[in-house]
């Protein structure tokens, strides 16, 4: 039964960063509840939550909310100390490896996928990207640059090919950060899963051409955790509502704009669905930006930023 403990995430099952964080919650064996969003817009169970902020997953923890996969994971490692998925050598790299898999190879998998399958999306999902990305869901521009993206995505699969074949990953049951499954396999994995849900004997035909790295995948893929505890939206508001934030230190270090906690501020991300979230400053430091807000339906809510790849400013 889902309680303000329990860890709720806000996803859709063919979202390759909704898998990144599923694959986590494998790996760590954590229960967790799942709440399906829609696929585009409206989101009328999520909003009240997040305030206005739209990308999927989210994660809920009782009143706190948490957007974007860095600071969802960020927040898992913190709570949950057993399996650790990071470790002091790791940390700076793997973030430098989320931004890379997130941003550069999600948008390379993009065009592949919507240049393959384009003609097929309906027309209401185009108009969602459309807005969400501020630029024209354009199918034939996509088929023309396939060759060139393919390309691009058979070099960067290389990447993991090579750090597999280094000596920090060389022999059998070998990882991307070492001797045991971590954020960095995470951050890596996301692009070949989305791929390989979406466009399976192209995703293969790679695959063959990288077989330290497909070992490697298959064996991640053989995490089965804990089976998620479905969860209408409205049971996840009324966990919100029936709860309080968990007590944070209000506080603001390494701040380039003189932000104090109580500041009227907003946050949004700084690539695309830039929709702008308010609400009331309580913490921000150099990786992480935390707001409390008050919605009807949730009552009072703290939502958590990464700090890199979102834009604060005050209002």
């Amino acid at each position: 039964m889902a309680d303000a403990r329990s860890i709720i995430l806000h996803q859709y099952e063919s979202s390759p960063f909704s898998e990144k964080v599923r694959l986590a919650l494998r790996i760590k064996n954590l229960a967790w509840c799942a709440v399906d969003v829609p696929v585009i817009m409206p989101k009328p169970d999520l909003i009240p939550l997040t305030g206005g902020y739209r990308r999927t997953p989210v994660m809920q923890i009782g009143a706190d909310i948490y957007c974007d996969t860095a600071i969802i994971l960020r927040e898992l490692e913190k709570r949950f100390l057993s399996p650790t998925l990071s470790g002091p050598a790791h940390d700076g790299v793997q973030a430098m490896v989320a931004s890379w898999a997130d941003r550069q190879w999600f948008q390379t998998s993009v065009g592949i996928i919507f240049g393959t399958l384009g003609d097929a999306v309906p027309e209401a999902f185009r108009r969602d990207r459309e807005e969400l990305s501020g630029r024209p869901f354009d199918v034939e521009a996509m088929k023309g640059v396939m060759p060139l993206l393919l390309d691009q995505w058979m070099a960067m699969l290389m990447w993991i090919e090579e750090m597999l074949e280094s000596g920090r990953g060389a022999g059998a049951g070998a990882w991307l950060g070492g001797h045991r499954p971590g954020l960095i396999d995470i951050h890596a994995h996301m692009n070949i899963w989305f791929l390989s849900s979406t466009l399976k004997d192209k995703a293969r035909e790679m695959l063959e051409q990288a077989s330290r790295t497909a070992d490697w995948y298959e064996r991640l893929n053989e995490f089965k955790g804990q089976t998620p505890e479905a969860l209408p939206g409205e049971e996840a508001l009324s966990i919100a509502k029936a709860a309080a934030p968990r007590l944070v230190a209000a506080s603001v270090s390494r701040d380039m704009q003189g932000l104090v906690p109580g500041d009227r501020v907003a946050v949004a991300p700084d690539d695309y669905g830039r929709d702008w979230v308010e609400g009331e400053l309580v913490q921000a430091s150099a990786q992480r930006v935390v707001i409390q807000r008050v919605d009807a339906r949730a009552e009072t809510v703290h939502v958590h930023f990464p700090r890199a790849g979102f834009l604060v400013r005050k209002v």
